[in-house]
């Protein structure tokens, strides 16, 4: 394990969760050290691999000259409760905080491009999270992912997670609350359970235009892109098949654990939102239009008030 000075201010932890990802892995790390940032510290947890991803994370720390490079045994319960060991690892302490994929692409000013957007936050916590370069299994561009215009907050947030985990970047303060949430709670996903805490509790978040991640797709992946008439159906599945709802039960039950983190404004709107979804139908229909929650696209909010229309939010 290496160390590297860094100016005050500077040191960047990468938070990698891995998990038989040997054939990928390699590329992710080779763009993580072709940053233009300096001061890397990596924190990977494995869960369990046997493909070789330990033996290619040993030979990258063997090596690692940017800073830190440890590696972790996770719990062995899936990527929600590895980055959750991840982020509730009180050794992990930088200026800047990011989740990090296995087998993605970042390009070269990802780094550098995220911190610049979150500087001006000072001690305020802030999250930054863009669009992606959806790429085939060689690192191709395919498209990107959709452009979301309404602006990233709590209304929005407890009924949609915009920005992906691996284009994350949090502020040391942003870092500490949601570090505090998670040991007090599950979640059903770190990157859904970041932008929920740091924005349910005032913090700055920012989505931004310019995408810096080539998103790779291939039949591993966990979580895909949202293009394509399988991503429609999933959707679909998702808000009338009974996940939707279930997801949200999680995320209501882990904003409950930190209620007190909550700005008022934001409890008023976990409670409206918490009332569409029992009660008689018009009285929910009319509780959800008062909690103000929205998603990004016209189909995806109709898609929410059908939800409550069927019982299913």
């Amino acid at each position: 394990m290496k160390y590297s000075a860094a100016p005050a201010g500077q040191r960047l932890a990468v938070l990698m969760a891995t998990f038989e990802g040997a054939k990928y892995i390699d590329e992710q790390l080779r763009s993580i050290a072709a940053q233009d940032w300096d001061a890397i510290d990596i924190w990977a947890s494995d869960d369990g691999s046997t493909d070789g991803t330990v033996e290619v994370l040993q030979q990258w720390a063997a090596n690692w000259r940017r800073g830190t490079f440890t590696i972790l045994r996770g719990p062995g319960r899936g990527f929600a409760d590895n980055f959750r060991a991840l982020l509730v690892n009180s050794a992990i302490e930088a200026d800047y905080v990011c989740f990090c994929d296995q087998d993605d692409i970042w390009l070269s000013d990802k780094t550098r491009a995220a911190i610049e957007t979150l500087r001006p936050s000072g001690d305020r916590p802030a999250l930054y999270c863009a669009r992606t370069i959806i790429a085939d299994e060689s690192g191709r561009e395919l498209q990107r992912s959709p452009l979301f215009r309404r602006p990233p907050n709590f209304a929005n947030a407890l009924v949609q997670s915009i920005g992906g985990g691996n284009t994350m970047v949090m502020n040391r303060a942003g870092h500490r609350l949601v570090q505090e949430a998670a040991r007090r709670t599950p979640f059903v996903s770190h990157d859904w359970f970041s932008y929920l805490i740091i924005a349910g509790a005032g913090g700055a978040v920012t989505y931004a235009e310019t995408p810096h991640v080539r998103y790779r797709q291939h039949p591993g992946n966990l979580v895909g892109s949202n293009h394509g008439w399988r991503a429609f159906g999933e959707r679909i599945l998702a808000a009338f098949g009974g996940r939707f709802s279930h997801w949200n039960d999680d995320n209501v039950r882990a904003l409950e654990a930190c209620r007190d983190m909550l700005t008022p404004q934001a409890v008023a709107t976990l409670e409206m939102f918490r009332e569409a979804r029992r009660g008689p139908l018009l009285e929910r229909l009319h509780k959800l239009r008062q909690s103000g929650v929205y998603r990004q696209t016209r189909f995806g909010q109709l898609t929410l008030y059908a939800a409550g229309l069927l019982g299913k939010l």
